[in-house]
């Protein structure tokens, strides 16, 4: 069985989408996309700097974008489960058929532009801590005034507060813990610092009509499945304000019986944390066209045509 996955925002870099466009229609999808929106991503998929790509308005649209369009590269397959990593729950709900293309990417410029806003109001930040236990590291970070924003298992929890609350955890690191790691985003994302955009993205997602999964849909809010696209949604908007439990997620994978993962561009965080807590699942992150004959034949063994 097969799960498609989409990472989420930091996976982003300079000029990632460029080889995707000598792939026949991609250019012209991106265009498409781009003017739904009124934001150039093959712009920023190609020439734009790592500072430019760094602004939360524009990194979440580039990469749902991008995961749209390097999924639709593999063909006509259908795997047996998708999920994504914060923002790449929308990229999974367009896998899924709950969501259009366009209407994932209207949702996640509205999201860009909302977070965008409230990370504006105090400076704020991430930084991933590599190693110890989550028994004594969430704690800790609580203590700080911290939040455990992402819990992503195979020994790694992203914290997320204010700048000064993570100089202070570079001082005072939980037991255990072996680097803490400053992300390239711009705000503590899923906290109680984004409250303020929740209330636009629900205006938004009230203005969409969702479908049903057609496939399996596994939620970063816990790590369950969920069958309809009315509660896809609801989760969607409470996501941005609420910890992403990809540790969860991936314990379903399993008990749905996984035996490979592919991420799609611009992969290779999940495929990571995946190969640590999924001894024997096979993985692959499909960073370029040249992956996409090792995807496909994975897919082959794995997936649904």
């Amino acid at each position: 069985m097969l799960v498609l996955v989409a990472p989420g925002q930091g996976a982003q870099t300079p000029g990632f989408l460029t080889p995707w466009l000598d792939l026949p229609g991609v250019e012209d999808r991106l265009r498409t996309l781009s003017a739904a929106i009124d934001l150039d991503l093959v712009h920023y998929g190609t020439d734009a700097d790592a500072d430019e790509i760094r602004d939360t308005a524009i990194a979440q649209p580039l990469l749902v974008a991008a995961g749209i369009v390097s999924a639709t590269a593999l063909g006509a397959v259908t795997p047996g489960a998708v999920a994504g990593h914060s923002v790449g729950e929308i990229t999974a709900a367009a896998f899924a058929g709950v969501l259009d293309d366009t209407a994932a990417l209207t949702l996640v410029r509205r999201r860009g532009l909302a977070m965008a806003e409230a990370a504006a109001v105090t400076a704020t930040g991430m930084s991933a801590l590599l190693g110890g236990d989550p028994e004594v590291t969430v704690p800790h970070l609580e203590k700080l005034g911290l939040t455990p924003a992402n819990v992503n298992g195979a020994g790694q929890i992203v914290a997320a507060g204010t700048l000064e609350q993570l100089a202070t955890l570079n001082e005072d690191k939980p037991e255990g813990v072996r680097k803490v790691v400053p992300l390239k985003v711009a705000g503590a994302f899923h906290t109680h610092h984004m409250a303020p955009a929740v209330e636009t993205l629900a205006k938004a997602a009230a203005e969409l009509t969702p479908a049903d999964p057609k496939v399996t849909y596994v939620s970063n809010k816990d790590g369950r499945t969920v069958a309809t696209g009315a509660e896809v949604l609801e989760r969607l908007v409470g996501q941005v304000a609420n910890p992403v439990r990809w540790d969860l997620c991936m314990e379903t994978f399993k008990e749905l019986g996984a035996t490979a993962i592919i991420e799609v561009c611009p992969g290779g965080t999940l495929v990571g944390l995946a190969k640590r807590a999924l001894p024997g699942v096979k993985t692959l992150a499909l960073k370029t066209p040249d992956d996409l004959d090792a995807a496909r034949e994975l897919l082959s063994e794995h997936g649904a045509a």
